[in-house]
């Protein structure tokens, strides 16, 4: 039925939040952070997701920029403990993304239906995450040599839940909308954007969250496992 499947990376493939929390310990170990006021690594998790989580928002609302997102999140934490020293902050920024883009950890069977799809389609990611960082994630977790095309909101100049993005994605592998599906596990970016550019989709929901909407995805999953029913 399909010619191209589309994946989001970040926490549809690739294990954000392990790969993240393990970053952020060493992080947390090699800067004494205990030092700054932050009783544990788990508190500091806790509190880089929340700003994390924010900045994205708006990231993806085209109100702030990617030097902006990297930065400003381990400012906003130091600030509320009352440190202003930006150079210590932006060292740890970037000390956080050189170890966790180098994590390897993927969410349970992701490899075995990666495995199980490659022969059968051409896979592509389509990503609001940054090309450089990706890319190593990919190298790193095993898993770049499955897809074809990495389509980002940096070579295609949109952002999911953008039209624009999908559009781009479909005119570089030469498809139709109703020829591709989308796997992602963001209902906002990942299916609403696909479903606006005519495509259908696959929500990756593990933790079964609740949807307040009226489009409903094509299919739903809680494990990735469950794709080889579907594809």
């Amino acid at each position: 039925m399909y010619k191209h499947l589309f994946f989001d990376l970040d926490h549809t493939l690739w294990d954000h939040n392990t790969n993240s929390k393990q970053a952020l310990d060493e992080v947390y170990q090699h800067f004494a952070l205990h030092t700054y006021g932050i009783p544990s690594s788990h508190q500091f998790y806790l509190k880089f997701n929340e700003i994390n989580h924010q900045l994205w928002d708006l990231y993806e609302q085209g109100k702030i920029a990617q030097p902006e997102l990297r930065h400003n999140r381990f400012r906003m934490i130091f600030t509320e403990l009352g440190c202003y020293d930006y150079s210590l902050c932006d060292e740890i920024s970037d000390t956080y993304i050189n170890i966790s883009v180098r994590k390897p950890n993927l969410l349970p069977n992701a490899k075995s239906v990666l495995n199980y799809l490659f022969p059968k389609y051409p896979l592509h990611i389509i990503t609001n995450g940054f090309m450089e960082v990706q890319d190593i994630k990919m190298t790193s977790s095993g898993i770049k040599q499955y897809f074809r095309e990495i389509v980002t909101s940096q070579n295609s100049g949109f952002k999911k839940p953008e039209v624009g993005i999908f559009e781009y994605a479909l005119a570089l592998v030469g498809a139709k909308p109703h020829e591709c599906i989308m796997i992602g596990d963001s209902f906002q970016s990942d299916i609403v954007g696909a479903a606006k550019a005519g495509i259908d989709t696959v929500f990756f929901n593990p933790d079964g969250r609740k949807q307040d909407i009226t489009l409903q995805p094509k299919h739903e999953v809680k494990d990735l496992i469950e794709l080889k029913e579907i594809l």
